[in-house]
């Protein structure tokens, strides 16, 4: 069984987070140094372990039924929530020369990409899923 995390919307959806995370931390260490570059890469960062937690909890969850899986489906919306509340909180009061222009740009470009799994989930709508071959 292939766990949701390797499906390939959500690999798709990584990888833009991660280059996307990589360009405007390129773009922001010439502009502001390395204190932009890092904080952009945090910022990417993010977004990346919060979407590894959501898929995280679907691949856990065994859903039998509708209800089923609408629950586990909020339990995985939940636990991005919560990581990317407590992730933004970390570096915000942990890293004192956090570069806010850079680091809020990575975050916003990132949770902008989080819809890049439905562009690939519809190009490819006629072909089975990877999740769904047994």
């Amino acid at each position: 069984m292939t766990t949701f995390l390797m499906s390939p919307p959500v690999r798709a959806t990584l990888r833009w987070q991660a280059g996307a995370t990589l360009g405007v931390a390129a773009g922001a260490g010439m502009l502001a140094g390395m204190d932009g570059a890092v904080s952009a890469l945090l910022g990417g960062l993010i977004t990346v372990l919060a979407g590894i937690a959501f898929a995280g909890v679907v691949s856990i969850k065994n859903s039998p039924s509708a209800e089923a899986t609408l629950v586990t489906m909020f339990l995985a919306e939940g636990a991005k929530i919560a990581a990317i509340i407590l992730l933004l909180w970390l570096v915000i009061t942990v890293y004192k020369d956090l570069v806010a222009a850079a680091f809020f740009t990575a975050f916003v470009i990132t949770v902008l990409l989080n819809r890049v799994a439905f562009w690939v989930r519809s190009a490819h709508a006629d072909e089975p899923d990877e999740t769904e071959k047994k």
